[in-house]
């Protein structure tokens, strides 16, 4: 259930913006094998002129991709090759980035997100309530 908050400059047309939200949907898929159906990508575009490194304007297209998973649920080596392959991807997407780009993975307690109204936490309990023996479930209701 990761969600991925992408923000470019400069501007790019509808069609990249729906193809840079599926390859970074496979990403997440293929290298921290989380789920595409409940993945959500959002892209802010920013205008040039709008990303600054030392106080000044940088020029060229730029990108700071943010993605949230749950605490744990991936190595320091899945985090590492997504970090190098989404990089690579937004470079092939959105032409040669400015060394100022940046890709983040954080990761967020069980406890403090949610996905339909229920805690990471509470999901995972309520799949191992559902793997109990019926007596255990029924004595718990």
């Amino acid at each position: 259930m990761p969600t991925l908050q992408l923000k470019i400059t400069p501007p790019q047309a509808g069609d990249r913006l729906a193809s840079l939200a599926r390859r970074l949907t496979d990403l997440s898929t293929r290298i921290l094998g989380k789920r595409r159906e409940v993945t959500a990508v959002v892209v802010e575009e920013l205008w040039p002129g709008r990303w600054f490194i030392d106080g000044r304007q940088v020029s060229g297209a730029t990108a700071l991709l943010e993605i949230r998973v749950t605490q744990g649920t991936n190595s320091v080596e899945e985090k590492e090759a997504f970090v190098q392959a989404a990089f690579e991807e937004l470079s092939q997407q959105l032409g040669p980035l400015h060394e100022a780009s940046y890709v983040v993975v954080q990761e967020v307690p069980a406890s403090d997100w949610g996905y339909g109204g229920r805690t990471q936490a509470q999901r995972k309990a309520g799949s191992l309530s559902r793997t109990r023996p019926t007596e255990e479930v029924t004595s718990e209701a």
